[in-house]
């Protein structure tokens, strides 16, 4: 099977704004890539320091405004690990966090459910449309640690 324009143009960050129903700007591509780059979760000062590093700086300010953006549009999910400085990630599949007390280490754990409200309260206290688990606990690198 062939991929449509469509399908192909969807793949692209231009194609995803676009889709997502906002401007293609080089602030907003410039901090998609550089969250995609980092296949993890960034502050938003972790992206300000690796565009920095890249030679491509934008204002801590641009920077918030953009991430802003693409969360409201779903390119972007904030992951929900508790107080502290709000993390960004690239919003592929909808999922949840576990958390280590020890390190600090944020790991991505799939939602059963796949999408969002995966959850739902059993009283009535409005619309729901997001429910996010945080999993706390010690992950398996700080576990064996204690162990030796």
């Amino acid at each position: 099977m062939v991929a449509s324009r469509t399908d192909i143009e969807r793949d692209t960050w231009e194609g995803r704004l676009r889709a997502a129903g906002l401007r293609v700007t080089r602030p907003r591509l410039l901090v998609l890539e550089t969250l995609d780059g980092q296949q993890g979760h960034c502050s938003a000062d972790d992206v300000v320091e690796a565009l920095r590093r890249r030679g491509m700086p934008l204002t801590r300010g641009t920077v918030y405004k953009v991430l802003g953006d693409v969360v409201a549009a779903g390119l972007v999910m904030v992951a929900d690990h508790g107080p502290g400085r709000a993390v960004y990630e690239i919003a592929d599949v909808w999922h949840h966090h576990f958390v280590c007390r020890r390190c600090g280490t944020i790991i991505d754990v799939p939602c059963m459910e796949g999408h969002k409200p995966c959850l739902r309260p059993d009283v009535a206290v409005g619309e729901i449309d997001e429910a996010q688990v945080i999993f706390r606990g010690v992950c398996e690198d700080c576990r064996v640690a204690a162990d030796r």
